[in-house]
């Protein structure tokens, strides 16, 4: 399929700055903007802007972030799935992941997860899209926050549901290791029926394993 990735932003107020929100961001702009210290979630923030930029740079990768100024406060990925997760498998053109989203620490709770999402779907493309994010309780910040494993799933659920993603039913040994665990998805208007039973498929791969 073609990726067409049409840009959007968004002003959003927080008592930290007023932010702009937008994307998708093209690799040359992100190299112009410098990551927050606090984004460390993942890698060293210089580490982790050389892989969004390399993201951006994929057909299908997209990146839209919070930023103050030039400084880069949030962000969120998608891309296609890595071809070791079981997601791959259903070698569906239209599935992209929500691969990360996070916040500086000084940020949080302003919204700026929500409205990341909110401007993401606001691209008529992804309604072309299944979109999934996985998300695993050992990924949370739980000691920064200072939330038990339940507390955070509710603010991760609530946040992703303003990207439109719901809650769905997997078999997926990585996901049922642990009840906090849980695969949220997103299915475009304009997703064939074809493609989301490629997707049931891959969902729930043990059914007949009995």
């Amino acid at each position: 399929m073609e990726h067409i990735k049409t840009y959007y932003s968004k002003e959003l107020q927080t008592p930290s700055g007023t932010l702009i929100v937008e994307g998708p961001i093209e690799p040359e702009q992100l190299a112009e903007y410098k990551f927050h210290e606090g984004l460390v979630a993942f890698r060293q923030p210089d580490q982790q802007l050389e892989a969004l930029i390399e993201i951006a740079g994929l057909p299908e990768g997209r990146i839209i972030i919070a930023r103050n100024d030039q400084t880069i406060v949030g962000y969120v990925t998608f891309l296609y799935p890595d071809p070791l997760e079981r997601w791959s498998e259903a070698k569906l053109d239209n599935l992209i992941e929500l691969g990360a989203i996070e916040v500086a620490p000084d940020y949080r709770g302003a919204r700026v997860g929500q409205t990341l999402l909110h401007v993401a779907m606001m691209d008529d493309q992804m309604e072309d899209y299944i979109t999934i994010t996985t998300e695993y309780y050992w990924h949370w910040d739980l000691k920064g926050t200072g939330l038990n494993v339940w507390e955070y799933r509710k603010i991760m659920e609530k946040m992703m549901g303003a990207g439109g993603l719901v809650w769905y039913a997997t078999d997926d040994p990585e996901i049922s290791s642990h009840p906090a665990n849980c695969l949220m998805v997103r299915i475009g208007s304009r997703v064939d029926q074809e493609s989301i039973q490629k997707f049931d498929q891959v969902r729930f791969m043990n059914r007949f394993m009995y």
